[in-house]
């Protein structure tokens, strides 16, 4: 057994408080393990003066993937929807955390929620996808790129003219007070990104004194959920750069399953729904995912 570990992590803030989290989690179950961080900067976090949209998978994550690969850490925690739906060999996914609130929100300069702004009013986001559905609801809004983490946004927001801005609920509440949220999008209306509010914990495969360590912190409903989510994203060969959503949930004994594909500038959306059982949340991913290109989801990713 391991008598000390290195975990990498991204350098936000919103990243250390993730790897945090799982630390501290680790030493509750065990005490006498020593546990440092090492933050790893990615490609990512390098470009800021630019859109990430084309940059192709895995800008948040590479790097840190390659640390693990030559063994400079034993481990990796990353926010789920950064991380791609194919691993480099050698790695995998070891355990999935339970899931924050999955869910978009907007924050707005004057507290207005969407349906009372005006026309014209220019909104903040980096993700085609929540443009992408946010122009589906109102296209009569302005759509502009705005980068960086949670506090640079909410300092353009003030700072700027933006009359919004939208971002995952899960960093919010991990980090701020939820109070500062206009306004929470319902999962049907605004699909949330594959894996939203989950923290994946990855490893090297083989390394099975991690896998033990981890074991504790795997949440199966969160696992199922997301294991259904990934598969729609790998079967319709998206990254998170694209304008897809998928969000699954525990309803009673069933998972039930809605994703949602857009036209990047939101003329047109494609929702698909299927419900299953979690042992077969994989099959469920590929039953939506077909749906979806049966309606013509395939074009619009070509787009």
């Amino acid at each position: 057994m391991y008598k000390s570990l290195a975990i990498g992590t991204r350098g936000s803030q919103l990243a250390l408080w993730q790897a945090q989290f799982v630390k501290g989690q680790l030493e509750c179950h065990f005490p006498d393990l020593e546990i440092s961080l090492r933050i790893i900067k990615t490609t990512g976090d390098t470009i800021q003066d630019r859109s990430l949209v084309g940059l192709g998978k895995g800008i948040f994550t590479k790097e840190i993937e390659n640390a693990l690969l030559k063994g400079e850490i034993d481990l990796a925690v990353h926010s789920l929807k950064d991380l791609p739906t194919e691993l480099p060999d050698g790695l995998c996914i070891t355990t999935i955390l339970k899931r924050e609130d999955p869910r978009d929100v907007l924050i707005t300069a004057t507290g207005f929620p969407l349906e009372d702004l005006l026309g014209g009013a220019k909104i903040g986001t980096t993700s085609p996808r929540r443009k992408a559905q946010l122009l589906c609801i109102r296209p009569n809004l302005r759509v502009v790129d705005v980068r960086g983490n949670i506090d640079t946004r909410l300092r353009k927001l003030q700072e700027t003219d933006l009359d919004g801005i939208i971002l995952a609920a899960a960093g919010i509440k991990r980090l701020l007070e939820p109070e500062i949220i206009t306004q929470y999008f319902d999962t049907e209306r605004m699909v949330p990104a594959v894996g939203q509010g989950a923290l994946a914990v990855e490893a090297r495969e083989g390394d099975n004194r991690i896998k033990t360590l981890l074991a504790p912190l795997n949440d199966p409903k969160t696992a199922a959920e997301v294991t259904a989510e990934r598969t729609v994203l790998e079967s319709l060969g998206g990254g998170c750069q694209v304008p897809v959503g998928a969000y699954a949930t525990h309803v009673e004994d069933e998972l039930s399953l809605i994703a949602a594909v857009c036209h990047p500038e939101g003329i047109h959306r494609i929702v698909e729904t299927a419900t299953g059982t979690p042992d077969a949340a994989h099959h469920l991913g590929k039953i939506v995912a077909e749906k979806l290109q049966n309606s013509g989801a395939t074009e619009l990713l070509r787009l």
